[in-house]
């Protein structure tokens, strides 16, 4: 134990450890995100009986989490190559290459849950882009890095105000002209909003049962 307690601590073992950890918190974080959401849509879209529906819970949570983690691994095995390759310096654009290759390796077969993972980052991408506000969000106490390193300053309420409108004003176009392009997930969550809430027979199926 006092060897392995040694190799854990040795500064010349911390890149490759760090492949290890962060395939662990890549699984981790997956579950956590996952489960919760898998449940719920079960719950509220779900077709069959429920060892089906928990078939699809555990399929959609296992593939979240694996993904995460072989991206996080692969990413920072990437990331560890370039900088070995030139000679021990990083590069601004190392971590888009290795997020590039990692991407395209891990998330690029289009599945349910790949295609709702890149639709958010995507989205976060793009959000990055409204202009900031003048003051940053406050730093996570459980993140050691995020006190030190950044402090991720919110969009200017008059652009992210411009950003919804134009948002929401699209996606209920799409909804009600091109609904076939949706990502699955959100149409049948549409559904459910703004066209079952059109259909009722009684008491019970307006307030209480969807029909």
């Amino acid at each position: 134990m006092s060897s392995l307690q040694r190799i854990i601590n040795d500064p010349a073992f911390h890149d490759y450890l760090a492949i290890l950890k962060g395939a662990r918190n890549g699984f981790v974080y997956g579950v956590k995100v996952r489960f919760p959401h898998a449940v719920v849509m079960s719950i509220l879209f779900g077709r069959g009986d429920w060892k089906s529906r928990l078939n699809v819970i555990y399929r959609a949570t296992r593939q979240h989490a694996l993904n995460l983690a072989k991206f996080v691994s692969l990413y920072k095995t990437i990331l560890l190559l370039q900088k070995k390759l030139n000679g021990g310096k990083e590069r601004t654009t190392d971590s888009f290459i290795a997020g590039l290759l990692g991407g395209y390796v891990v998330f690029g077969d289009r599945t349910a849950v790949n295609e709702q993972i890149v639709l958010y980052v995507v989205a976060r991408v793009v959000a990055s882009f409204v202009p900031r506000a003048g003051s940053p969000y406050n730093a996570s106490p459980s993140s050691p890095r995020s006190s030190s390193v950044v402090k991720p300053i919110p969009p200017d309420r008059r652009y992210f105000s411009l950003l919804a409108a134009v948002a929401w004003g699209s996606v209920m176009w799409l909804f009600n002209n091109r609904g076939e392009t949706i990502q699955p997930g959100m149409f049948n969550s549409m559904t459910y909003l703004y066209r079952d809430s059109e259909v009722w027979k009684d008491l019970r199926t307006l307030l209480w049962h969807n029909t």
